[in-house]
């Protein structure tokens, strides 16, 4: 139902253009997640914050990551209800998860959650994120677990989402998958491409020969990299992903 009395006209004619950038970034990270192997036919979510508002973005459910436009994206409230009409119906595990981390992390515009077949792997294994790696030094500084309740419909898991994620830029939901929140489309791609290459580079690692760990020391002397290092970074990558996406998947900004 559109409770904003807002009807007629095109998507693009009826937002502003910051709401409108919003909606291209988004669709932008939904075929990227696509376009790198993480999607999960049409079953998990990435959203982000209109800004200014309680409201966010979420994929219409029922179409491919590859098939999202700006236009298509569906936008509700924190308790679900669209604020502007839609055909299409949301995924009720991806409002369970993403809302509560909206309301709760002022800082998570945007939430990306995979299912990705290496992150699955990692989520399922006793000790989690293994010190293997570059990637995932630059991770466990910012890493939190969320141990496995079913599928995610009860919101009274909410809580303990939002507490066992704090003030991480990562999460492993155990025997589930992966997720990471950025303060735009760039930071939260940037956190699971790190996050997903952390894993897959443990599943190979563990299947050829003895291990070699990053010292403990350089662990301990590790620092949370600072939110201006995350964005910068960020921020160089993302044209190129854009220039890449328009090569292989143009139309997401329609």
């Amino acid at each position: 139902m559109d409770t904003t009395g807002n009807t007629g006209g095109s998507v693009r004619e009826r937002v502003g253009e910051t709401e409108w950038q919003v909606r291209k970034d988004l669709a932008a990270l939904y075929r990227l997640v696509a376009l790198f192997g993480w999607d999960d036919l049409i079953f998990t979510h990435i959203t982000a914050k209109v800004p200014g508002t309680e409201h966010f973005l979420i994929n219409p459910y029922g179409m491919m990551f590859d098939e999202i436009t700006a236009s298509s994206l569906v936008k509700i409230d924190l308790d679900g209800r669209k604020v502007m009409e839609s055909e299409y119906d949301i995924n009720p595990a991806g409002f369970t998860i993403h809302s509560c981390i909206h309301a709760a992390r002022k800082d998570a515009m945007c939430v990306l959650h995979t299912h990705s077949i290496n992150g699955v792997a990692v989520s399922a294994q006793k000790e989690g994120l293994l010190p293997l790696s570059q990637f995932a030094f630059i991770v466990l500084r910012s890493l939190g677990y969320h141990d496995y309740e079913g599928l995610a419909l009860n919101p009274e898991e909410q809580p303990r989402l939002v507490r066992d994620l704090g003030s991480n830029s990562y999460l492993i939901l155990r025997n589930h998958g992966l997720l990471t929140v950025g303060q735009s489309m760039a930071e939260a791609f940037q956190a699971m491409h790190r996050l997903e290459a952390a894993c897959m580079v443990q599943v190979r690692a563990q299947a050829g020969g003895e291990l070699t760990y990053i010292p403990p020391d350089i662990l301990k002397n590790a620092t949370v990299e600072s939110q201006a290092d995350r964005a910068h970074k960020a921020m160089l990558a993302w044209p190129g992903l854009l220039r890449r996406l328009d090569r292989r998947n143009p139309g997401y900004a329609e």
